[in-house]
């Protein structure tokens, strides 16, 4: 085997994070900030490469020939931008909390801190590049460990029990798709050639049966869960608003992408037909999640719990883009999770900085900051737009896209989702006019003495960017996951709207 590259990606984190581990506390924030930018590099030198032709991407090592699954990993267009996204956000998170933990020790630590984000970067890398079912199965449940003790060593004082939550619903999700994982071997293992790989998986044929929809059924529990999408959402809200903001930007920029990322790469791929069976049941639960979660913003009095909900409500656009299943909709919900990433990833940032100046995540607790604070206000302004999907902004054309695509094929479940987007409106504007308009209040005097530090601004500045540039100029992306795109329409056996015409003609 050539060498292998991929591997090497994923374990720079990881070598990182035991370094870091050993280090004195101080040292290791400066080294694991130092890895992630390493990482963010030599992923990109890749990709640069990978472009131009010059290296091949795929690596397959066997791990349990007895099972049919071999260490296999490989990028296309889908897994290509979420590693992307992965080693963006992960340099501003670590920027971001760079105060975390500083003066405590143990397992408090700063380098703690850091060392378990450098492991969610590692395994999740690993799980976007997967092309094993059993091998993804793996990193997918591995994200849980370090992930839950982000939640529960810092934050807010009931991180406890909501770290305690959002371990329950993930082993929950994890256990259920042990069974699903176990049912697809067994269907494999009937054949001459059992194998767990996903493109050989895809080039099967399992047949319309209630083993196989049982199958389907358990994957996309445990997807749905993770995602989330309304009823499994509950852990969210709880799990974000005694995070950091940083560990909230990371679990719903990035672990929660794992699930719509599973959707299309297990159940479009592997299980087509079970997924057309299931689509208009998944539908109506996606609408309902992008209204219910719109409406929870509305009514959200803590500002960390309401872009929670908005990740909600913004998770099912994303899944009604993914199983309307036309090109235009499938393509604007992959890039809709690079966009989400980047919009709610820098909304949680800024909020944070602003939550932790004034020790409070209430919104009636603010007031008039644009006064005191301006440069928060506008960064807080960009990614409230973006998160409103305002034109010029990426989430725009990816909410469009998911939007459009779907109304070709299902024109009311679109038309009820365009509601959504309305309400986003309301959501974001409102909680903008509360917490940085008006006079301001005595409280906000008293506590937000200053504007950002420029430590903080360095997190911010290249999300928006990307936000705007992507905004301006998506194609770049959108022509890197137009291959990933079209390869599942045609797992699927599904041809857009106007084709279906045009043939009939």
């Amino acid at each position: 085997m050539a060498f292998p590259f991929l591997t090497v990606l994923g374990l720079i984190p990881l070598v990182f994070a035991v370094i870091v581990a050993l280090s004195k506390p101080r040292a290791g924030r400066s080294i694991g900030f130092v890895g992630s930018l390493l990482t963010a590099g030599y992923a990109f030198a890749l990709i640069a490469y990978f472009k131009m032709g010059v290296l091949s991407f795929g690596e397959s090592v066997p791990w349990l020939p007895s099972l049919g699954s071999s260490f296999s990993l490989d990028l296309d267009g889908m897994g290509l931008v979420m590693v992307a996204i992965t080693v963006f956000l992960v340099p501003a998170v670590l920027l971001a909390e760079w105060k975390t933990g500083v003066g405590a020790v143990g397992r408090f630590s700063s380098k703690t801190f850091v060392a378990l984000v450098l492991l969610v970067q590692s395994f999740s890398l690993f799980t976007f590049m997967s092309f094993d079912l059993l091998v993804f199965y793996v990193f997918f449940e591995a994200t849980l460990i370090p992930m839950y003790f982000l939640i529960g060593g810092w934050g807010g004082q009931r991180r406890g029990k909501a770290a305690a939550k959002f371990l329950i619903f993930g082993l929950a999700g994890g256990l259920i798709m042990l069974v699903g994982v176990i049912g697809t071997w067994v269907l494999t293992a009937a054949t001459s050639a059992p194998s767990l790989g996903f493109l050989d998986l895809a080039a099967q044929d399992f047949g319309a049966s209630p083993t196989t929809k049982l199958i389907f059924i358990c994957f996309f529990v445990a997807f749905a869960l993770k995602a989330p999408m309304v009823p499994g959402h509950i852990w969210l809200p709880d799990a974000a608003s005694e995070s950091t903001p940083g560990g909230a930007a990371l679990m719903v920029g990035i672990l929660d992408k794992l699930g719509t990322f599973g959707m299309i790469r297990v159940c479009i791929g592997i299980f087509p037909g079970e997924s057309a069976w299931a689509t208009p049941v998944i539908l109506i639960l996606a609408v309902i999640s992008i209204l219910y979660g719109a409406f929870a913003a509305i009514g959200s009095k803590n500002l960390m719990r309401l872009i929670a909900y908005t990740s909600i409500s913004h998770f099912g656009f994303m899944v009604m883009g993914i199983f309307a299943l036309t090109s235009q909709s499938l393509s604007g919900s992959i890039f809709y999770m690079v966009n989400h990433a980047l919009a709610t990833g820098a909304l949680y940032l800024v909020i944070g900085f602003l939550i932790t100046k004034r020790g409070s995540a209430f919104v009636d607790d603010f007031g008039g900051v644009v006064k005191i604070a301006p440069i928060a206000a506008g960064f807080t302004l960009v990614a409230g737009l973006a998160s409103v999907a305002l034109p010029g902004t990426a989430p725009f054309v990816s909410e469009f896209m998911a939007i459009a695509g779907t109304w070709t094929r299902y024109p009311w479940i679109a038309g009820i989702a365009v509601l959504g987007t309305v309400l986003a409106a309301v959501y974001i504007l409102w909680t903008y006019q509360r917490i940085m308009t008006g006079p301001v209040t005595e409280a906000t005097q008293t506590h937000i003495t200053s504007d950002l530090s420029w430590r903080e601004r360095l997190a911010l500045i290249p999300l928006v960017i990307a936000i705007l540039v992507l905004g301006f100029w998506p194609q770049p992306v959108l022509d890197e996951v137009a291959p990933t795109t079209a390869y599942y329409m045609s797992a699927a056996s599904a041809t857009d709207p106007g084709a279906e015409i045009e043939e009939g003609r």
